[in-house]
C-alpha cells in the first residue's frame, strides 16, 4: 500500500498540472542535423502494406465519485475530429486507461483515493464510442484497469467481447489472435501492475511473444511503463522507478520483445510522448502519451500533446514509413487538430536527442521515414 507521502507525489505528478517552467522546459539541444541534404520522401500508400494506427492513454470520463467527471455528450463526440484517420487502418490501437463498468465499488487497496476523481470507471455504453471510432485493439495492461477490482476487469472484458474489440494484457487474458484482410495478428501487453502481464519478467515476455510469433504473421506488443509526468519525457536506458515502484527498463524490454519476435512496440504510461527508434527494422514508440483523457488527467503543456501514430509495415513486419498526426487536448474542448504540429515536433526533438542513431527521419510536419545513411551503415 502506498504511504501518504508516496500518494502525494503520485497525485502531483500524474493528475495535478505541473508548473510553467517544467511545462516549457525544452529537450536538450539535439545534435546538428546531418541529414538535411537527404531527400525526405512523403509517405506513400502501399496497398500491399499493413497499416496500423496507434494512440496512447484513453479515458473518456469516470462516473466515480459522481457524474461531474462524465462528459455532457456521453462521450459520443470524443473522437469525431479524427475518426476518419482512426478508421482508415487495418489495426487501430489504444490503451484503455480504466474499466468499463456501471456502478461497483473501488478495489479495497484503492480506498485511500475514494474521495478523488482518480478512479476510472467508464460507463459500459462508452465501449460503443471506441467501436464507432474504429478501435479494434485495446491494451488493458495499466495501473487503472484494477481500480474497481475483479468486478471492473470482468465487466470490461465482457463488454469488449460483446462488441468485437480485441484486447490483451491481463493475467486472465494475456494475449489475443485475430485476423484482418487475410493477415493473422498476435497481440500482448505488459505493465508493472497487479493482475497484468509483468513488464519486469523478460523471460516470460520472451515466451509469450515467441509463441505468438509461431502462430501469427504480425505480432504487436504494448507496454505501460516508465515514470509519469513532465520530468519523464526521456528514455533513461535503465530501470525506472516511480512512487517507490519499479516501472521497468523500457529500452531493455522493447529490444527483448523484438528479439523474441515482436514486429512493432507501442508504449504508453508516462502521460507524455517519448522518442521513437528502429531496431532490427522494427519500430519502437516508447510512449504515445495521452490521447483522449477527460478531466481527470492533466493536459497542461506537453501533457496535452496527443499524437496519432500511423505506420505502414511490410508483410514481414518491417517498418516502411509512417506519420505523426498532431492533436492537442483541452478539458473544455476535447481533442483538436494542432496546426503547429507540436506533438510531431516534440517527438522529433526527443528522438534526435535520445536516439541520434535511431535510423529515422522525422519531419516537423510528422512524416517518418528510414534514414538511408544510417540504414546503409548498419548493413
Amino acid at each position: 500500500m502506498l504511504t501518504a507521502a508516496s500518494l502525494a507525489l503520485f497525485l502531483q505528478a500524474c493528475n495535478h498540472p505541473p508548473n510553467k517552467k517544467q511545462i516549457l522546459a525544452p529537450a536538450p539541444k539535439p545534435k546538428p542535423d546531418t541529414t538535411a541534404a537527404i531527400a525526405k520522401p512523403a509517405v506513400v500508400v502501399n496497398h500491399d502494406a499493413i497499416s496500423i494506427a496507434a494512440v496512447g492513454d484513453m479515458m473518456l470520463g469516470t462516473s466515480y465519485p459522481n457524474d461531474y467527471t462524465l462528459p455532457p455528450d456521453s462521450a459520443k463526440n470524443s473522437f469525431t475530429i479524427i475518426a476518419d484517420e482512426l478508421r482508415n487502418a487495418d489495426v487501430t490501437f489504444g490503451n484503455l486507461e480504466g474499466s468499463l463498468l456501471d456502478g461497483g465499488n473501488p478495489a479495497h487497496y484503492k480506498l485511500h483515493q475514494r474521495s478523488k476523481a482518480y478512479l476510472f470507471r467508464m460507463p459500459t455504453a462508452y465501449a460503443g464510442v471506441f467501436k464507432d471510432a474504429g478501435f479494434n485493439l485495446l491494451s488493458l495492461a495499466n495501473n487503472h484497469i484494477g481500480d474497481f477490482g475483479d468486478t471492473g476487469r470482468m465487466s470490461t472484458t465482457r463488454v469488449l467481447d460483446s462488441i468485437g474489440i480485441n484486447y490483451g494484457g491481463l493475467l486472465s487474458h494475456p494475449s489475443t489472435v485475430f485476423e484482418r484482410s487475410g493477415v493473422k495478428y498476435g497481440f500482448c501487453a505488459f505493465a508493472p501492475n497487479a493482475n497484468t502481464l509483468p513488464i519486469l519478467n523478460l523471460p516470460n515476455a520472451t515466451r509469450i511473444i515467441s509463441e505468438l510469433k509461431q502462430r501469427c504473421d504480425i505480432v504487436i506488443v504494448s507496454f505501460h511503463g516508465g515514470g509519469e509526468g513532465v520530468d519523464y519525457e526521456h528514455v533513461p536506458f535503465a530501470m525506472e522507478s516511480f512512487i517507490s515502484e519499479k516501472r521497468g527498463d523500457v529500452h531493455a524490454f522493447a529490444h527483448n520483445a523484438i528479439d523474441a519476435g515482436a514486429d512493432i512496440i507501442l508504449g504508453n504510461g508516462p502521460h507524455v510522448s517519448r522518442a521513437m527508434e528502429v531496431y532490427k527494422n522494427r519500430l519502437i514508440a516508447y510512449s504515445l502519451g495521452n490521447f483522449c483523457t477527460y478531466k481527470s488527467v492533466s493536459v497542461v503543456g506537453v501533457c496535452g500533446l496527443a499524437p496519432l501514430l500511423k505506420v505502414n509495415l511490410n508483410k514481414k513486419g518491417e517498418f516502411l514509413n509512417g506519420r505523426i498526426i498532431s492533436l492537442r487536448q483541452a478539458h473544455d474542448k476535447g481533442l483538436g487538430l494542432d496546426s503547429l504540429n507540436r506533438a510531431a515536433v516534440r517527438i522529433k526533438q526527443l528522438t534526435e536527442t535520445d536516439f541520434p542513431d535511431a535510423g529515422l527521419i522525422i519531419t516537423d510536419t510528422g512524416e517518418i521515414s528510414l534514414n538511408p545513411i544510417i540504414q546503409s551503415e548498419n548493413l
